[in-house]
């Protein structure tokens, strides 16, 4: 089976940056207890404080299926849902790269 790739881009309500990184914390700990979760980071722009991105890679369909059907990502979705203003979600798989776990 291959790797799962998702990239998810957001945009925070204005000033809601706090409440999402509060929101993200269960998700990143069940991330931590994943052994299948391979990479999981939320990446914050520069340019933009309300604007953010996930990387997310996985080592198989059936983790990914796992991590999104968790109790953990169930309890963040209403929250996330009341703080993002837009998003878009790309899902895919590695192709080759530096630091791609094996």
């Amino acid at each position: 089976m291959s790797k799962v790739a998702l990239v998810a881009r957001f945009k925070v309500k204005e000033g809601k940056a706090e409440e999402l990184f509060a929101a993200f914390q269960p998700l990143l700990e069940q991330a931590e207890k994943e052994a299948g979760t391979l990479l999981y980071v939320l990446h914050r722009s520069k340019d933009d404080p309300d604007l953010f991105w996930t990387s997310e890679l996985y080592a198989d369909d059936d983790t990914f299926a796992a991590h999104r059907m968790s109790d953990a990502m169930a309890a963040a979705t209403p929250a996330l849902g009341e703080l993002i203003a837009e998003s878009e979600y790309v899902i895919g798989e590695p192709v080759f790269g530096k630091g791609l776990p094996v």
